[in-house]
């Protein structure tokens, strides 16, 4: 009867004339009434709809693990990205908190469970925590979790809604970054102490020297010399050690072919060797050359080779492999200090007892050991990690308790030709000669020892404490055969700028270079050829003889 009615009604504008009657202007409000609130519901299932579609399109969109929790309905969801970014299938796996607590890391389940709840139960609108979330596979992911909290008039959560972002290579970057800067801390600190020591020593083992050549009638007195020498050779040694860490030796690279210097010592890390380890040398292919000191090398070698002996202590396989490889921009994008390109790999790989984690974070660290006092000085793998990267190369560590431990060195290959020039044997004696020496040396107990001990082998020898004072002296005299020229000098002007315009100035004269500390910017490996002659300190005054006779010319 209604609807008859109000057709009735509407009649008076689409069909005929209508006679209203009491109560059809009420009815027509409900009508309208009505019709607006269908078309608010029209309107607000298709704003619904487009928010759903442009919920699941962002959440798509990221990579982040999105989550929904309905505390009253106890409903739970996440997007696809549970699976694509931590492996778990959806489909076999709920994501409820029950799981979610499951592959929380142990050792930080507690911290985030109780961070987790009392933000729940208290007022906080918001939510932040970052762990370890365990992956399908059984590798834990750094991420950090947050979530905004829903309340009602109670002030008591209803709806969290949170994302969780996978931050483990921006985490491994920054303790990368981190321990580098450390390092490097440690590193000037190591290299300013062994610059003074190793001038120190410079003069303490060559006045022992000649004690001990003078007290041939005092058997005594020459024994305490020697005693003395030889406290100095292993100070000596030590600071080297300092100094290879710290990236602040004197290298004296040459084009090497890493497998023909492995052959060099191969019998003495056999004979370092335990009897229960069997050891295993691989040389694959042709192998490209790398610009490098070779004695340093070995050395490294040597180091790495004692310490998977002492991981092995009941027998086990020592591998080592050299094999030239490629690493790509993204492999090197990973890496602290790392170009891609080409370089000589070499691989020491035991099967020992592996590197737990929290010693692996501080492997590089000098003086740090984990064994006994008296047994280790903590250098052996701080001075590998300083050569290696002085050289330009790259190391990398993969280890884990009971798996052994694999130590990776990388040497940029050399683009320079397949070019070696021998050197002859020295033959021990100490010769001198009637040469004139500039010595420029800024400490004075070095300088005095060092012109006296020159003065004793027949040189004529002037000295200057600076790049500029030298420089004046030589203005005064104009016939000298060599400058001797520690690197590192104060007044602004270190001792290879001094020589480089020496040689402008005099073409002829010879140069030779001493240092106990230096840095890239003074002598770099690339610019350290055939051609420049170099002498570390501390040295004995046989090797310093030759040296000296050798620039000169005069073998």
């Amino acid at each position: 009867m209604e609807d008859a009615h109000l057709r009735a009604i509407l009649g008076v504008h689409f069909l005929k004339p209508h006679k209203f009657q009491s109560g059809d202007i009420k009815l027509v409000e409900d009508v309208a009434e009505r019709l607006r609130d269908a078309v608010a519901r029209c309107r607000t299932d298709a704003e619904l709809r487009a928010s759903k579609e442009r919920f699941l399109l962002a959440t798509k969109a990221t990579n982040d693990v999105i989550w929904d929790w309905d505390v009253i309905a106890r409903t739970y969801w996440c997007n696809e990205n549970m699976q694509q970014t931590f492996g778990y299938d959806l489909a076999e796996n709920e994501f409820d908190p029950a799981f979610w607590e499951s592959q929380i890391y142990a050792d930080d389940k507690d911290r985030v469970i109780e961070s987790y709840c009392a933000a729940i139960k208290g007022s906080a609108s918001s939510w932040i925590e970052e762990y370890r979330f365990m992956r399908a596979d059984g590798t834990p992911a750094t991420v950090v979790d947050r979530a905004f909290i829903i309340r009602n008039a109670e002030d008591t959560a209803v709806r969290i809604l949170g994302s969780m972002i996978d931050v483990t290579i921006e985490r491994d970057m920054e303790n990368r970054l981190h321990q580098s800067q450390k390092l490097e801390a440690v590193g000037q600190l190591t290299g300013g102490v062994a610059h003074d020591f190793n001038n120190l020593l410079t003069v303490i083992l060559g006045n022992a020297e000649l004690l001990s050549e003078d007290l041939d009638d005092r058997q005594d007195l020459r024994r305490l010399a020697k005693m003395i020498e030889t406290t100095a050779e292993r100070g000596a040694e030590l600071i080297k050690r300092l100094l290879a860490f710290s990236r602040t030796q004197t290298l004296e690279p040459r084009l090497v072919d890493v497998g023909d210097l492995m052959n060099g010592i191969e019998s003495l890390i056999r004979r370092t060797l335990n009897a229960n380890i069997d050891i295993a040398f691989n040389r694959t292919g042709r192998r490209w050359k790398t610009k490098i000191d070779p004695s340093q090398l070995e050395s490294a070698i040597l180091n790495l080779t004692l310490n998977a002996r002492d991981a092995m202590p009941e027998g086990g396989v020592l591998t080592i492999d050299i094999a030239n490889a490629k690493l790509e921009s993204d492999v090197a994008k990973s890496e602290q200090d790392v170009n891609p390109g080409d370089y000589v790999m070499i691989s020491v790989t035991d099967t020992g007892e592996g590197i737990p984690t929290d010693v692996m974070a501080r492997i590089f660290e000098p003086f740090f050991t984990t064994k006994e006092v008296g047994e280790g000085s903590g250098l052996g793998l701080s001075m590998v990690y300083g050569f290696v990267k002085q050289s330009g190369g790259h190391i990398h560590i993969d280890s884990a308790p009971g798996e052994g431990t694999s130590v990776k060195l990388y040497f940029p290959r050399s683009p320079q030709p397949d070019v070696q020039v021998d050197e002859p044997e020295a033959d021990g004696s100490i010769l001198g000669g009637d040469g004139t020496i500039l010595v420029v040396e800024d400490d004075t107990l070095v300088r005095e020892h060092l012109v006296n001990q020159l003065k004793g082998l027949g040189y004529h020898v002037f000295d200057a404490a600076s790049g500029p004072a030298a420089l004046q002296l030589l203005e005064q005299r104009p016939q000298v055969d060599l400058l001797f020229t520690d690197i590192v000098l104060p007044d602004g002007m270190n001792g290879r700028e001094l020589a480089e315009i020496v040689q402008k100035m005099r073409p002829e004269m010879k140069v030779l270079f001493t240092s106990g500390y230096t840095d890239k910017a003074l002598i770099d490996p690339e610019r350290l050829d055939t051609d420049v002659e170099l002498l570390r300190k501390p040295y004995r005054r046989a090797e310093m003889a030759e040296k000296v006779r050798k620039v000169l010319g005069r073998r």
